[in-house]
């Protein structure tokens, strides 16, 4: 019998970071710039993989952005072939030792630099506004799908309020969501 504190919908993966971790991966698109903002995002259990899940995300997103940046786990012929379908280019890390030489590797060094940047930033400042490195406040896959999602859609609120009071987005955006 599992402990009452364990979700037991939840599942075990495996981080490079954190070792065996159970629970739930939050899989987000966002705009990779000095402001991330998501534009899509789904919950999953921990053990789905980000590049599986890439497709589903993709396609909520309008044709405008022409490319797609992700690092060496989402360097499948599948995801290439979906972006390539909706007129997309898939910049990802290469496999192999480095340093890579070859074609375009300065333009991937750039946009590799540029989407980790953006996203690590981003995935420290949502965690930290939204108690993510936590235990979530929930059990079960829809109330927790229904929290995470939730906290995405407020995020983005918050940015387009801020951005119409012609506020800093980044300057206080934590004590102001953490006060809604």
């Amino acid at each position: 019998m599992p402990h009452t504190r364990i979700d037991t919908q939840a599942h075990w993966t495996k981080s490079g970071w954190h070792g065996r971790v159970y629970g739930w991966k939050l899989h987000l698109c966002c705009t990779a710039g000095p402001i991330c903002i998501p534009r899509s995002a789904e919950l999953t259990t921990a053990n789905v993989a980000d590049n599986e899940q890439a497709p589903s995300l993709l396609l909520q997103l309008p044709l405008s952005p022409l490319f797609a940046l992700g690092d060496v786990l989402y360097n499948t012929s599948e995801l290439k072939q979906h972006c390539q379908q909706r007129g997309r280019t898939l910049v990802t890390t290469q496999y192999g030792p480095y340093p890579h030489t070859g074609p375009g590797v300065e333009v991937r060094r750039l946009f590799h630099k540029l989407r980790s940047t953006a996203i690590e930033n981003f995935n420290e400042q949502f965690k930290g506004i939204f108690c993510a490195h936590e235990q979530a406040p929930t059990k079960g896959e829809t109330a927790t799908k229904r929290f995470a999602l939730r906290a995405v859609l407020l995020y983005q609120i918050a940015l387009l309020h801020r951005h119409e009071q012609k506020m800093d987005l980044r300057v206080g955006l934590k004590p102001f969501l953490r006060a809604a």
